[in-house]
């Protein structure tokens, strides 16, 4: 069986990874806040997470892999959306949810096993607050529920932050009804217009932290496989998770393996609205940045990696997507190379991984794959066995899946070429050059790349290569 590595926040340190059920690998990644768009940063840990759930089940079978990423469909950003345009909260929830899947099923992801909502776990999450309570470590105050975080002895191991210096730096919120500033809020009270609902600490709804160890407990377990998220989550969110559910369950963990995701950045700079750098994924998606564009700019940085997004990575990611349909058309394929699959095990090495694919790439089109003539049978069988691995390593990554490779198809082009080749001939006569400048504006502006030669006129298109422009070319 592939030997799977993988980098663990908890100890710092890349580890064997061997699940405590191979007939059951248990993974949870903590999804999104449904109240608007998902930027672009946001489909970052998707996408990670979807390469680790395909690699699990590519390993231990697909009947024999639990992946959980939730909703979280309450909360204050929700309630001020809803008070801001006047829509009530579940219509919001539901329009931004559906949003968030059409748009992670065009970056390639996987739908996750099971997709949980917060409010559909509301009683499970007054269940462990009342668990932690009857053991000492939550207390009930002013409608309000909290966890005592000195109660937990390995609070602030896995940041590897310490309670007194957190305290020290200010990063606590300071309320009269907490025993101590670290304490934080397991459930809140609600107001008439806010959603609620009723509980021994009277009408209200729960704090953020409680949601995901709720969810995780009742799929997968007191103690399960992985936990994943951004790095932006590690602190205070995923060691809230770990102090709550260790401390309700009884258990010295949550999860074997902590796995988080660096950060991403655009054209160098933080992502923000005041830069005018700000990009969800539908923006990207309308702008003709197709989803396996995305999910390969992505997947070109190792995820523990703070990432960079730029157009220029993105064409690079086009011209190099559209090289692999054009190879790989009616290739079936088989098993991923020994190679790809030794860097995915290897902590995700997807970087890596697309480098030896684009090397692969420029061998197999050279070899003349199309046209075999000359090759001996030998070649041929060995050249096709090459192709029908490519194609398994790419899918195990998540590109070239069924009905991904739309956006590639174009028209014949040889009209085109022919149009402009004539022009070409009749302007060295008349050096009249007018109409060979035009066409190849026109192509150029369609994004086609122009190449001319004493052979002909060849036209290759480049990223952002928009078929509807060439309409009243012929």
């Amino acid at each position: 069986m592939t030997e799977i590595k993988l980098y663990n926040t908890k100890t710092r340190r890349k580890e064997l990874f061997e699940p405590i059920d191979a007939d059951n690998v248990r993974m949870y990644v903590c999804g999104p806040t449904v109240y608007d768009r998902a930027h672009i940063g946001n489909a970052r840990p998707v996408i990670v997470f979807d390469v680790l759930f395909r690699l699990l089940r590519h390993v231990y079978g697909e009947k024999h892999v639990t992946y959980v990423r939730n909703f979280t469909d309450v909360d204050d950003k929700i309630n001020a959306r809803a008070a801001e345009s006047g829509r009530s909260i579940g219509e919001i929830t539901g329009e931004t949810t559906q949003w968030y899947l059409d748009d992670m099923a065009e970056v390639g992801a996987l739908e996750p096993t099971h997709m949980p909502r917060a409010t559909g776990y509301i009683g499970e999450m007054i269940a462990m607050i009342e668990a932690l309570i009857a053991k000492d470590h939550a207390y009930a105050a002013e409608g309000h529920a909290l966890f005592r975080v000195r109660s937990y002895e390995n609070y602030g191991a896995l940041s590897g932050r310490d309670v007194d210096d957190m305290i020290a730096g200010a990063r606590v919120e300071v309320a009269p009804y907490k025993e101590d500033p670290m304490d934080f809020v397991l459930w809140k009270p609600s107001s008439e217009d806010q959603p609620g609902w009723d509980s021994p600490w009277g009408r209200g709804r729960p704090g953020w932290h409680i949601e995901c160890s709720a969810m995780a407990k009742a799929l997968l377990g007191d103690v399960f496989d992985i936990h994943g998220g951004g790095l932006d989550l590690q602190f205070p969110h995923h060691e809230d998770e770990i102090a709550q559910s260790c401390c309700a369950n009884g258990t010295e963990e949550m999860a074997r393996f902590w796995m988080h995701n660096e950060m991403l950045q655009v054209e160098g700079k933080k992502m923000s609205k005041s830069l005018g750098n700000f990009f969800t994924v539908r923006d990207l998606l309308e702008q003709g940045v197709p989803g396996e564009v995305i999910r390969f700019v992505m997947l070109s940085t190792h995820y523990r990696k703070p990432m960079d997004w730029t157009s220029r990575k993105a064409a690079d990611a086009e011209r190099a997507l559209r090289r692999w349909y054009k190879l790989l058309k009616d290739v079936a394929p088989t098993e991923p190379f020994d190679e790809v699959l030794g860097l995915v095990s290897n902590d995700l090495n997807t970087a890596a991984a697309l480098n030896f694919l684009g090397h692969m790439g420029q061998a197999l089109s050279s070899s003349a794959l199309a046209d075999q003539e000359g090759l001996s049978q030998w070649e041929t069988v060995r050249l096709q066995k090459e192709a029908q691995q490519f194609a398994a390593s790419a899918q195990l990554l998540g590109f070239l899946q069924k009905g991904q490779g739309d956006w590639t198809e174009t028209p014949d082009l040889n009209p085109l070429a022919r149009k402009l080749s004539e022009a070409r001939v009749a302007a060295m006569q008349t050096k009249d050059f007018s109409e060979v400048d035009r066409l190849k504006a026109a192509f150029i502006e369609a994004g086609l790349e122009v190449r001319m030669s004493k052979e002909g006129v060849e036209l290759v298109p480049s990223a952002g290569f928009d078929p509807a422009k060439l309409e009243g070319l012929l």
